[in-house]
């Protein structure tokens, strides 16, 4: 079997914001077929991590290296849905087509293929009628599914998810991550989650950041393993569905749970 080949390698990284030190001499590769959870406490550093990744931010040591293959684009990105400024007036169209600012015509038009693999993605994730509604006017679980949309249609290698599910709807939750796995078989995916218990049974590996990063090759991780990497998080288990609790959270993360 050959190899998977590397998409994006970290290597003994330190970053952060001005002279604020976040993330200290961390190293991470990501290959094709990757299915990577990231935990971690709030502010350890897993925002941090994924701004490194797409690019916004850069090392103030070490090196992030990017293999990219092909041309499709190396990385979609689905942020928050609360970085999103709903009050823009763009209609859910536009969003999706916007991620292909990179690959538009020169005049600036999408071309028809563009648009019918917009309705595609817009079709599966059931917005499609609400393709012409601004973004403003749709609930939190459908602005993530256009922003599924907006993440995909480049056809990244790499799928990078910011904490996907604080805003989904729960029925939306399921069929996401099932959306994930069967994305798993072209892409790579990396997926920041506070849910632990949940993408147990999704993601393939989980990497624990929290101010350095540990990167655990499997998705089966045991309190002992969690207190080794000093990732205070803990499993607890309610019957069939595990649910994760932080052992020393703020206030206002309480909602969350």
């Amino acid at each position: 079997m050959k190899e998977p080949e590397k998409l994006i390698e970290v290597t003994n990284v330190t970053t952060g914001y001005g002279k604020n030190i976040v993330l200290r001499n961390i190293s991470l590769t990501i290959f094709q077929n990757d299915f990577i959870g990231i935990i971690g406490p709030n502010g350890g550093g897993k925002t941090t991590l994924i701004k490194l990744l797409i690019g916004q931010l850069k090392p103030f040591s070490g090196e992030v290296i990017y293999h990219t293959k092909g041309n499709g684009s190396l990385i979609g990105y689905l942020p928050q849905a609360s970085q999103v400024d709903k009050n823009f007036p763009i209609s859910v169209k536009e969003v999706v087509l916007s991620g292909l600012l990179e690959k538009k015509g020169i005049f600036g038009g999408y071309s028809r293929e563009q648009k019918l693999v917009a309705d595609k993605l817009m079709q599966q994730v059931g917005i499609e009628h609400l393709q012409n509604k601004s973004i403003g006017q749709l609930s939190g679980g459908q602005l993530q599914r256009a922003l599924l949309c907006r993440a995909l249609i480049s056809e990244p290698q790499v799928l990078i998810l910011d904490e996907p599910n604080t805003y989904v709807d729960s029925n939306f939750e399921g069929e996401l991550y099932e959306m994930l796995r069967k994305l798993n078989d072209r892409m790579a995916v990396v997926m920041v989650s506070h849910d632990l218990g949940t993408i147990t049974s999704y993601v393939k590996t989980i990497a624990c950041v929290n101010g350095t990063l540990f990167y655990h090759q499997s998705n089966q991780i045991t309190n002992e393993q969690l207190a080794a990497y000093n990732c205070p998080i803990q499993i607890i288990a309610h019957g069939p569905v595990p649910h994760t609790v932080l052992l020393d959270h703020d206030k206002e993360n309480h909602h969350n749970h």
